[in-house]
Formats: C-alpha cells, sequence, structure tokens
C-alpha cells in the first residue's frame, strides 16, 4: 500500500505529545492530592472550638417596627492544633432575633497560628432593621424583662495550613440562644457555639 510522504517543512504530529502533557499534570494532582490526604491523616487535626464570651446591646430603640441598636460581642477561637495554622480570609457575621435578621457585619481578615487562642471582637450595628408583627412585640417584651435572647451566625472562608499544604474550606459557626442583659453590670452568661464545615 502507498503512503503519503511528507512535505518538506510540514509539522510531525503532536497528538501523542499533547497526550502526554495532560497525563503528567493529571499524575501530578493525583500526586498532590494523596499527599494532602496522607499528611492530613498522620496530623489528625482537632476540632475547632469556638464561644460567644461576652455580648452587649445599647442605644436600643424599636419604634414604628424599626430596630437601631449596637451590638458588641467577643467570640473566642481556639485552635487546638500542633500541626494545623487558619487564615482567615472572610469573614461575615450576622445577629438574628427569631427568624429575622438584624444586623450583618465583616470581620477584618487575620491569621490564627498553630495551638492558638484568638478573640475576635464582632461590632454589628442594626440601622432601621425592619421587625414585624410577633417578632417585634417578643422583642419589646425582652427587652422590658431585661435580657435578649439573639443568635449569631458566623460564615467564614478559611484556609488551614498543614506544613507546605493549604486547604481552603467554609466555616460555619452557630451560635444559639445567647442570652444578652441590657444592663451592662448584669453578668454575661458564656455560650458554646456549634461548628461545621465544608468543602
Amino acid at each position: 500500500m502507498a503512503q503519503t510522504a511528507q512535505a518538506p517543512g510540514q509539522a510531525a504530529p503532536r497528538r501523542p505529545v499533547l497526550q502526554c502533557v495532560v497525563l503528567v499534570v493529571i499524575a501530578l494532582i493525583a500526586m498532590t492530592g494523596l499527599a494532602v490526604l496522607i499528611i492530613w491523616a498522620s496530623v489528625q487535626p482537632k476540632k475547632l472550638h469556638y464561644s460567644i464570651e461576652h455580648g452587649s446591646v445599647t442605644g436600643f430603640n424599636l419604634t414604628d417596627d424599626k430596630l437601631n441598636s449596637d451590638f458588641d460581642f467577643v467570640l473566642r477561637a481556639n485552635n487546638p492544633n500542633r500541626h494545623v495554622s487558619l487564615y482567615y480570609d472572610r469573614i461575615e457575621v450576622t445577629v438574628w432575633y427569631e427568624d429575622q435578621k438584624l444586623s450583618v457585619n465583616n470581620v477584618h481578615p487575620f491569621h490564627q497560628p498553630k495551638r492558638n487562642v484568638t478573640f475576635v471582637d464582632l461590632a454589628l450595628v442594626a440601622k432601621n432593621a425592619a421587625v414585624y408583627g410577633a417578632t417585634a412585640r417578643d422583642l419589646r417584651m425582652e427587652r422590658a424583662a431585661g435580657d435578649v435572647n439573639l443568635n449569631i451566625k458566623v460564615r467564614a472562608k478559611i484556609r488551614l495550613k498543614v506544613g507546605v499544604f493549604k486547604i481552603h474550606r467554609t466555616l460555619k459557626v452557630d451560635c444559639e440562644s445567647v442570652m444578652v442583659p441590657f444592663n451592662l453590670h448584669k453578668a454575661f452568661q458564656r455560650v458554646v457555639c456549634h461548628t461545621d464545615m465544608d468543602n
């Protein structure tokens, strides 16, 4: 059978070269992922712990179902791991009363070293936040009683650093039934938060 001769200056087929490059890249990705899994398993990271250590409400004013108030909390972040440090890249904090959002704010990014406890100030402002119906009634009743029951939610994009590797995760911290006294001289009861982490 006759074969077609390659014309002078015509480039040789590159498919085998491209296939080799693709296979090498896939192999490197697989090896890197396997290395991260092995290191992660050998480190055996402990769960992160969060709690609300202090809370206060000032400037509270609920008029015509519009709320204006300042909320201040201190979040205790405990990283008990000896081999894992954390980078908090983006942090959003919201304050809820029953099923209504009262305020939202962002916290400045920060780095948390290994085996470290960091206290984070959470300052939020409710400005003309709409509070309707039974929720407004309940809020007025709690104001009269002297304590307000709030829920605090923290959502953060974090990176866990293990050796030279950094693993991206979404951190969810839910602090429920945070009883905040309106009287600044009344003792605040520490609240332990529930923590979850997604890919």
